[in-house]
C-alpha cells in the first residue's frame, strides 16, 4: 500500500529531490552539483532508455498475459514523465491485454491511467471524459486511493491552467479531493505527506514544518523522505524563506534529472528565484533545460509555465551579453589603439637608432633622449596591463585570445619584423573568426530552443524559395535574419549591425525571401510566431 501511495503522490508533485546527509550542503555547492547535473543529461537519459529496452526485451520473451500486463505497467510508469506519447502508446498496448484478463480492477485502472497521461500532455477535456467512466463501486481500496489522486492532479492542473474567476472552482474541488485522499490513507506516514500539503495550502506553514520535522527524525522510507523534503520548499515559500525553499528545489532539481524526468516542476521554480536573486545566466540556463525537456515530453503545462516568463529571463540575458559584447569591443580596440602607439615609438626607436651611426658627437645627448624614451615605454606597458588588468574579471572569455595577439605582436616588435607587423595589424581574420565562433554558437543555441525553426520556415516558402544550410553551416545567412526576427529583432538597421552587414544588405535579403513566400502580406507576422 505504501509503495502504491508514493507512486501515486509523485504523480502529481512530479519531483523526487536528493537531499544531504551529514553535514548539510551549502546552497552554493548543490547549485554547482545541479550545473553538472545538467551538463550530464544526455548520460542519464541513456541509462532511462536502457531500462525502457530492458522491459520490452522482457516482454517480448513473455508468454503469459500477467506478465505482459505488469511489465507494460513497469513501462508505462518509465515513459509517464520521460515521454508522454510513448506512455499513451504503451496504454493502448496493455488495454489489448484486457479482453483476456477480464479483470474489472484493470479496466478502471486502465482509464485512471489514461486520464493521467493525457493530463499531462495538457489535454484536459479528455481526462474529465475519462475519469467519469470510472466505476467507483467496482474500485477496491488503492485503485480508489489512486482514482483520488487522478481527480486531485486534474483540478490542480485545470486550476494552474486558469485564469479567470473559475479558477477558485477548480481549487476548491483540489481540496475535496485531497480531503478523500487523507479520509482513503491508512498509512500513518504517507497521511502526514499529505496532511502537511493541506497545511501549507490552508496558509499554516510552522505546523506543516512541525509535523514534516516530526517525520524526518524516524523516517526511513527514501520515496516518503522525498515528499517530506518537497513539503519543506513548499512551506518555506509560504513563509517567505526564499533561502530555504531554493536549498530544497536545488535538491529537488538534481533526483529530477538524475531519474532523467522530463516533466517536471522544481527546476522552473528554482531558475525564477535565482532570477530574482539577479544570478541571470543561471536562470536562463536552468529555463532553457525546463523548455527542452518539457517540449521532448510533450508536456503541455509545463511548456506553459515556462513561456510564462522565459521571455523575460531572455531579454535579461540577451541585454547581459550585448553588455558583455561591448566591453570586449572596447577591450580589442583599446589593445589595438595601444598596439598601434607601441608601433609608433618602435618607428621612431628604430629612425633615432639609425641616426646614432651618423652622430656620434651627439652621443651623450642621444643617450639620455633614448633613455627617457625607454622610461616613457616603460610607463606605456605599465599603464596597458593595468589598463587590460582592469577588464579581466568582465571579459574572462576573451582574454587570453587578446592576450596572445598581444604577445604575437610584441615579438615581431622585437625581432623588427615590420612588415609581419603590418600585415597582422591590418588583418581583419581575428574579427572575422571571432565573429564567425558568435554566429556558430548563436545558431546552435538558437536551434537548441527552436529545433524545427527550418522545417517549419520552409513550410510557408515555395518550392523554389526553400532554404536550407550548406554543408558546414548550421544557418545560411537569410535563416540567420528571419532568426532574429523569430527572437523579436525586427528592425533592419538592428539586424544589420548585429551581423555586420549593411542596411541595403539586409533590406536585400528580406525582401528577396519574402518574394517567394506563399502568403507575403503576413510573412513576417508568421515566422514572429514559429
Amino acid at each position: 500500500m505504501r509503495s502504491t501511495i508514493c507512486y501515486l503522490f509523485l504523480f502529481f508533485l512530479s519531483i523526487q529531490p536528493a537531499f544531504a546527509s551529514g553535514n548539510e550542503k551549502s546552497i552554493g555547492s548543490l547549485l554547482k552539483e545541479l550545473d553538472r547535473t545538467i551538463a550530464r543529461k544526455t548520460d542519464f537519459q541513456k541509462q532511462r532508455e536502457h531500462e525502457i529496452d530492458k522491459i520490452k526485451k522482457q516482454i517480448r520473451a513473455s508468454s503469459s498475459a500477467t506478465d505482459k500486463y505488469q511489465l507494460y505497467s513497469a513501462l508505462y510508469g518509465l515513459y509517464l514523465h520521460y515521454q508522454a506519447d510513448s506512455a499513451l502508446h504503451i496504454l493502448k498496448k496493455r488495454e489489448e491485454l484486457l479482453p483476456v484478463l477480464k479483470n474489472t480492477q484493470y479496466d478502471n485502472q486502465q482509464w485512471i491511467a489514461r486520464a493521467e497521461v493525457l493530463g499531462i500532455m495538457g489535454l484536459y477535456n479528455e481526462v474529465g471524459e475519462l475519469l467519469k467512466q470510472v466505476q467507483l463501486e467496482q474500485l477496491d481500496d488503492s485503485s480508489l486511493l489512486y482514482y483520488y489522486y487522478a481527480c486531485r492532479s486534474y483540478y490542480g492542473w485545470i486550476a494552474d491552467y486558469t485564469r479567470t474567476d473559475e479558477r477558485y472552482k477548480y481549487i476548491e474541488k483540489t481540496n475535496a479531493y485531497r480531503d478523500s485522499i487523507l479520509s482513503q490513507t491508512n498509512n500513518k506516514l504517507d497521511h502526514n505527506i499529505v496532511l502537511a500539503d493541506k497545511m501549507i495550502v490552508d496558509g499554516e506553514p510552522d505546523k506543516a514544518i512541525e509535523l514534516i520535522n516530526k517525520e524526518l527524525e524516524h523516517v526511513e522510507n527514501q520515496g516518503s523522505l522525498v515528499f517530506l523534503l518537497y513539503n519543506l520548499s513548499q512551506a518555506y515559500a509560504r513563509k517567505g524563506n526564499k533561502e530555504k525553499q531554493i536549498y530544497y528545489l536545488a535538491q529537488t532539481a538534481i533526483a529530477d534529472l538524475k531519474e532523467a524526468k522530463r516533466e517536471y516542476t522544481s527546476l522552473q521554480k528554482l531558475a525564477l528565484l535565482l532570477f530574482e536573486k539577479g544570478d541571470i545566466e543561471r536562470a536562463y540556463r536552468y529555463l532553457s533545460c525546463s523548455m527542452e525537456d518539457a517540449v521532448a515530453c510533450n508536456a503541455r503545462l509545463r511548456s506553459v509555465e515556462v513561456t510564462e516568463f522565459f521571455p523575460i529571463v531572455d531579454k535579461v540575458y540577451n541585454l547581459k551579453i550585448e553588455k558583455e559584447k561591448q566591453i570586449s569591443r572596447t577591450l580589442l580596440i583599446s589593445v589595438s589603439f595601444l598596439s598601434f602607439l607601441l608601433l609608433i615609438t618602435i618607428v621612431y626607436l628604430y629612425r633615432q637608432m639609425k641616426k646614432l651611426s651618423s652622430m656620434r658627437k651627439e652621443l651623450s645627448v642621444t643617450n639620455k633622449q633614448l633613455q627617457a624614451i625607454n622610461n616613457e615605454l616603460n610607463q606605456a606597458s605599465k599603464i596597458k596591463e593595468e589598463y587590460i588588468a582592469l577588464y579581466l574579471n568582465r571579459c574572462v572569455i576573451y582574454l587570453d585570445k587578446l592576450d596572445a595577439y598581444r604577445r604575437s605582436l610584441a615579438k615581431m616588435a622585437m625581432a623588427s619584423r615590420l612588415e609581419d607587423l603590418f600585415k597582422t595589424i591590418k588583418s581583419e581574420q581575428f574579427i572575422r573568426d571571432e565573429r564567425k565562433n558568435f554566429y556558430n554558437e548563436f545558431d546552435k543555441s538558437f536551434l537548441q530552443l527552436f529545433p524545427r525553426f527550418i522545417e517549419s520556415f520552409n513550410e510557408l516558402m515555395t518550392e523554389e524559395g526553400k532554404l536550407y544550410p550548406k554543408s558546414g553551416e548550421i544557418l545560411s545567412t537569410e535563416l540567420r535574419i528571419f532568426a532574429l526576427i523569430r527572437l523579436g529583432i525586427s528592425d533592419s538597421s538592428s539586424i544589420a549591425q548585429f551581423l555586420g552587414y549593411s542596411l541595403a544588405t539586409v533590406y536585400s535579403y528580406r525582401s528577396k525571401v519574402k518574394s517567394k513566400a506563399l502568403d507575403k502580406s503576413t510573412f513576417e507576422k508568421q515566422i514572429s510566431s514559429l
